[in-house]
């Protein structure tokens, strides 16, 4: 018996060592019922282990042992390892993680484990901060393992790290080929396949957005829009994004278009959290074809929203309200709206009453009294800045609103000195006698 069990262990041996690659993986399945491991070669180690940057012994690869009964001995104990590394990511203990992934690649384990330990080190690295090694093992796992399924996610990590880098080119380049490795190793069914080059097209567009080349990443907008591919929750989002492209063009028709689409996103998409944001765009596209009084209603509306959406994203209205608020009121301010204007800034003064943000507004609310000659208005409002400066301490005064604080004073004294100079000449006007006539000449 004993010597019949030999001779099954040699030839399971020659087998596995002799055999082909894909007869040798087969045959390894069949050895671990029979209490056997195949090891690595040393070409294997040493590509996974070199990815991870760690130096290998030189020398022969030691002879294999033989197991225990059980299977799954060690293989249950390298996967505990792996998941030890992962919960050691999730912590931010980077050091241990990655010396217990070297571990792993560095250990006699089927290619499977090693595989994903690999994997497992790459994003230890990224989530590091070491976006160069993240590359070289992402690189190095793409040569080892091209025809994997994970490889299209892979390529997609990649072109998000080079983007983060700020190479924009190499990541473009990534994002192409995470459709193309889809289509070759034919994944999945064709709703995966369109999912995930839907993916691939978003981040696309996306990178040409921050890289400034805003008519590309419109059209890359619109094109995944009209192939009827995205879901409607994505839908919304790509129309607010392809809106936030368009509003960076300059040319007349696209800022036409751009109007109608904000028009039309606001009647389909009523509850969207990016409403305050569209209402703003829409403003600005509106106050460049010259329809400020179109303009200043969508800030209104913006201004006055009901408390019920606004309770919802509290801060994320605060924010448009404010900006819109501010450049649309100024930019009429300047092309000399000042009525249009001052309805925005008297709403806008409603929205915090800290003196950091009321000062500045009722300034400006100040001045646009002033170019509409209301000078009663104006010096009022000048005055309700002086009735707050006893408010001002050495925790919330800053140099600015303490120059407000001294122009309000000088405008207002201006003001007064002005109609007191007016009403001065006024009388002296009408109180000059009036030149006698000439008498005329015998």
């Amino acid at each position: 018996m004993t010597k019949r069990l030999s001779c099954q262990l040699l030839f399971w041996w020659a087998a596995v060592c002799l055999a082909p690659a894909g007869l040798a993986q087969s045959l390894n399945t069949n050895a671990s019922h029979a209490g056997l491991s195949a090891p690595a070669t040393n070409a294997t180690n040493a590509s996974l282990a070199a990815a991870a940057g760690v130096k290998t012994p030189a020398g022969p690869v030691p002879a294999p042992a033989i197991l225990p009964a059980n299977p799954s001995t060690r293989p249950s104990r390298i996967e505990g390892e792996i998941q030890l590394a992962r919960e050691q990511r999730h912590q931010q203990e980077f050091s241990e993680a990655a010396v217990t992934l070297e571990s792993v690649l560095q250990a006699d384990a089927p290619a499977e484990l090693h595989r994903q330990a690999l994997f497992e080190r790459a994003l230890v690295a990224q989530d590091n901060a070491q976006p160069v090694k993240a590359q070289q093992i992402w690189a190095q796992y793409l040569h080892l393992y091209s025809s994997d399924p994970s490889v299209p996610d892979v390529l997609l990590r990649q072109g998000l790290l080079y983007r983060d880098m700020g190479v924009h080119t190499l990541a473009i380049s990534k994002f192409y080929a995470v459709m193309s490795s889809a289509l070759k190793l034919q994944l999945g069914s064709l709703d995966f396949y369109k999912k995930l080059v839907l993916r691939a097209q978003t981040e696309i567009a996306e990178t040409y957005f921050m890289d400034a080349r805003f008519d590309e990443a419109a059209e890359y907008y619109h094109r995944i829009l009209i192939t009827g591919d995205a879901e409607d929750e994505d839908r919304e989002q790509l129309e607010c994004k392809l809106l936030r492209a368009m509003s960076h063009l300059t040319n007349s028709e696209d800022i036409i278009s751009a109007i109608g689409r904000g028009q039309t996103f606001l009647r389909q998409y009523p509850n969207s959290s990016d409403v305050p944001e569209v209402r703003f765009m829409l403003a600005a596209a509106l106050t460049r074809v010259g329809r400020n009084q179109d303009s200043m209603k969508q800030v209104l509306l913006l201004l006055q929203a009901e408390q019920e959406n606004v309770n919802k994203e509290p801060e994320t209205w605060l924010y448009w309200q404010r900006r819109a608020g501010n450049e649309i009121a100024n930019q009429l301010y300047k092309e000399g709206d000042f009525l249009d204007a001052l309805q925005i800034y008297l709403s806008l003064a409603d929205l915090d009453q800290s003196l950091a943000w009321q000062f500045p507004v009722w300034y400006q609310t100040g001045l646009d009294y002033e170019q509409l000659q209301q000078w009663q208005m104006a010096t009022d409002t000048y005055n309700r800045i002086l009735g707050r400066q006893k408010e001002l301490n050495p925790t919330n005064s800053t140099p600015m609103l303490s120059g407000i604080v001294e122009m309000a004073k000088w405008r207002r004294d201006y003001i007064a000195w002005q109609l007191k100079a007016r009403e001065s000449n006024l009388a002296l006007h009408y109180s000059a006698p009036t030149n006698a006539a000439p008498e005329a000449t015998p």
